[in-house]
């Protein structure tokens, strides 16, 4: 099936690691020019030149941009439409938790928290969806977490931005669909890096990778139906259809990769 993606221009935030680097390939291997847009210039690079010799006959390009700075994020939007011209898809797929119990955890945590899981998701959109509305078609898909949509044990603040971005895509899908543009966030449930390969150095998985052994891994896929645990290209494949005309009459969606862990 053609998804349609070729030659259109794709903005990954935390393209550089992980699910973000799975989504940043997905779109390449689409045609898609993308742009990864991360605080890690050289893990960035390194996706996108690994991106750049998949063939798809797109661009990959690297910016560096600090996501919980609005100046930054309006920056990093001008120089894309200098490179590529129109905007046709942002993926916000920045993201970051601290596994510790709420009374546990200070004030700089929760701020963090809100900064990259919200404020950058806020940023983005705003900087982005003036153009979308101009060109009259634009797609936005936004990685939330099943936490957003069940809550999750030691993850509180975490949870209620990822919920936030819930909220937010649904009114945003009622106020942009006159324009053309959808608004759908995924919200995968754990899925855990297969090698420190994948992941920056400013990523939660840099230290947090440690604790998944393969012993802790059997065990949480127990916990999951489908009996194993998700990929990034998991995600990133759920990402690119949602993005895609395929999907041009699904708005305001918030779609569970999650191997049925949750079902609601």
């Amino acid at each position: 099936m053609d998804l349609e993606l070729a030659g259109k221009t794709v903005i990954v935030t935390g393209g550089a690691s992980h699910i973000g680097r799975a989504i940043a390939l997905a779109f390449a291997r689409e045609g898609s020019n993308v742009v990864i847009a991360d605080i890690d210039e050289g893990q960035a690079h390194k996706v996108a030149s690994e991106a750049n010799t998949l063939g798809g006959g797109g661009k990959t390009i690297v910016i560096r941009t600090d996501v919980t700075d609005q100046r930054e994020v309006e920056a990093m939007v001008g120089r894309v439409s200098d490179e590529f011209g129109r905007i046709h898809v942002l993926v916000n797929n920045v993201g970051w938790v601290l596994d510790r119990l709420f009374l546990d955890q200070p004030r700089e945590d929760w701020e963090k928290a809100v900064n990259l899981n919200l404020w950058s998701v806020i940023y983005c959109m705003r900087a982005v969806l003036p153009q979308m509305v101009e060109n009259g078609y634009g797609r936005v898909v936004s990685i939330s977490s099943e936490a957003g949509r069940v809550g999750e044990y030691r993850e509180a603040v975490y949870a209620a931005c990822k919920a936030g971005i819930i909220g937010l895509t649904k009114s945003l899908a009622r106020e942009m669909g006159r324009y053309g543009i959808t608004l759908n966030s995924v919200c995968p449930a754990l899925t855990v890096p297969s090698s420190e390969e994948e992941i920056s150095e400013h990523s939660m998985w840099k230290l947090g990778l440690q604790f998944f052994t393969a012993e802790t891994q059997e065990k949480a896929k127990r916990l999951y139906p489908l009996r194993r645990l998700g990929t990034a290209e998991d995600t990133a494949n759920a990402a690119v259809f949602l993005a895609s005309d395929v999907a041009s009459f699904i708005t305001g969606q918030s779609l569970s990769v999650g191997g049925g862990v949750t079902m609601i």
